[in-house]
């Protein structure tokens, strides 16, 4: 897969919870070389293992954030998006304290308020293939029980990650990803995942392939092979 941007743009954003107006910071400011000094660590310290965290500065300057490759994409290919995405995230989002941005192989978010260990439900959108299918209440079932299966099997593992694959007959397997952020523990990982996969029938009933992705976990399913080897 590409590390083209999948979302139409990254979301800037001001905080957990929201406020009513936005909190930026200026030009050369504490801040700003808080976030700036974020930024590198977290581009030097995710590709070895696909995920870093940090923070840097003391309040009222202190910024955190993290970097989350996928976890089927490799070294060099987690540098290059995890670069790309400190880049262009902060063209888009220029003085905002807080931005997140997703591509195919990475996410990048920040934010002037501590957010490690907690499901972030605010930064969420869903995608989904155009085509469907032709018995749709049994495909969502099968799509369903593949990811809940999925995230089992992440809930269990040191990248909170799982690829899998689900027999459809007729020569059709459906193929799925899970994936939280390495911030949350097991259980709180186990809780976001179930929590978008239960967003199926809004996102994507009957469709062939989809995907919801939030800032804290996401999944994707189709009927083609997608997982990097």
């Amino acid at each position: 897969m590409s590390n083209n941007i999948f979302a139409p743009s990254p979301r800037c954003f001001w905080s957990w919870p929201k406020f009513p107006t936005p909190d930026n910071f200026t030009a050369n400011s504490p801040y700003e070389s808080n976030l700036n000094k974020l930024t590198s660590y977290l581009y030097y310290q995710s590709p070895p293992t696909g995920f870093g965290k940090g923070s840097r500065g003391h309040y009222p300057d202190q910024t955190y954030g993290l970097a989350l490759c996928r976890g089927d994409v490799s070294t060099s290919d987690c540098k290059t998006c995890v670069v790309e995405a400190s880049s262009e995230i902060r063209k888009r989002c220029p003085y905002n304290k807080a931005a997140i941005i997703w591509y195919d192989n990475c996410l990048l978010k920040y934010s002037n308020n501590g957010f490690f260990g907690q499901i972030d439900n605010i930064n969420k959108f869903y995608m989904w293939n155009v085509h469907v299918v032709s018995k749709p209440v049994p495909f969502n079932e099968k799509t369903k029980e593949l990811l809940s299966q999925l995230a089992n099997e992440a809930r269990a593992t040191p990248k909170l990650f799982a690829t899998g694959e689900l027999e459809l007959g007729n020569s059709t397997k459906l193929y799925g990803l899970v994936q939280c952020t390495q911030d949350l523990s097991r259980d709180v990982c186990k809780k976001c995942l179930d929590g978008i996969i239960g967003e199926l029938p809004i996102c994507c009933d009957g469709k062939q392939g989809g995907r919801v992705v939030s800032g804290s976990c996401n999944f994707i399913y189709e009927i083609y092979p997608f997982v990097n080897a």
